[in-house]
């Protein structure tokens, strides 16, 4: 199975991460990850019962440690846009159907969970290749954080052993640093640009793009290009393939 992280962002209560950490264990997940925790006293040693182990080997990092490391970010939401012209959370995927797009991928995936008191903000949920949101009934619909821990664990468990592996954030951020200085070069309207990029992100995230795929559309995007501007792509050309003689004779001395 690709290395999950289960990943609590600025968490307010510690019997919560206790408790995260005890339902981890039980349905077998151990990489416990917290952004910006409250205090982990008593209460939480006392909630994780026999789960201390993945309690004090949590690691507190930050959110940018989180997205710089991670094949894909999944962002949990109990909030989803109701309509397809509002992608900041759409679309969204039941952990049931998050398995089914997970159990052929490896590679570092971090699930986020968002605060008790609002959940994930905006920027965190634009930032993540995939939205989740478990099915709840309409007059109660909050769940309890370690309770939505708990629900994605149990169906993302014994998912069966990789098939390949995921392109690395360092692909994935040059493919979309790429598609951003391409919607200059085709004059997209200013105005739209973050909705397209954030639609882009969503397409690309739940395709699971290999490294090879990945760069397969750096070739398609970097042709295009040279169609629309063959002298600005030369340009181009003759400054990387400079930056690579001149790293490759570096390297020689």
């Amino acid at each position: 199975m690709p290395e999950i992280d289960i990943v609590l962002v600025a968490p307010l209560y510690e019997g919560n991460v206790g408790f995260s950490a005890r339902v981890m264990k039980n349905f077998g997940f151990s990489r416990l990850v917290l952004i910006d925790p409250c205090a982990l006293g008593n209460e939480a040693d006392a909630r994780a019962a026999h789960a201390q182990d993945v309690l004090k080997g949590a690691e507190v990092c930050t959110i940018e440690d989180v997205f710089a490391r991670s094949n894909m970010v999944i962002a949990t939401t109990g909030t989803v846009s109701k309509s397809v012209c509002h992608s900041m959370r759409m679309p969204f995927y039941s952990p049931r159907e998050l398995r089914e797009r997970l159990k052929a991928a490896g590679g570092r995936i971090s699930i986020l969970f968002g605060r008790e008191n609002w959940g994930l903000n905006n920027e965190e949920v634009r930032r993540s290749d995939m939205i989740c949101t478990i099915p709840t009934a309409e007059e109660y619909p909050i769940l309890n954080l370690s309770h939505a821990v708990g629900l994605v664990c149990y169906e993302l468990s014994n998912l069966p052993l990789p098939s390949y592996a995921l392109a690395t954030p360092d692909d994935m951020g040059y493919l979309y640093r790429h598609i951003d200085q391409y919607l200059d070069t085709i004059e997209h309207p200013a105005f739209k640009r973050e909705n397209t990029m954030i639609l882009i992100r969503r397409i690309l995230g739940r395709a699971n793009l290999t490294s090879r795929e990945a760069s397969t559309m750096h070739g398609l995007l970097r042709r295009s290009e040279w169609h629309i501007n063959p002298a600005l792509f030369d340009r181009h050309k003759q400054r990387t393939e400079g930056t690579r003689d001149h790293d490759r004779s570096r390297n020689a001395d």
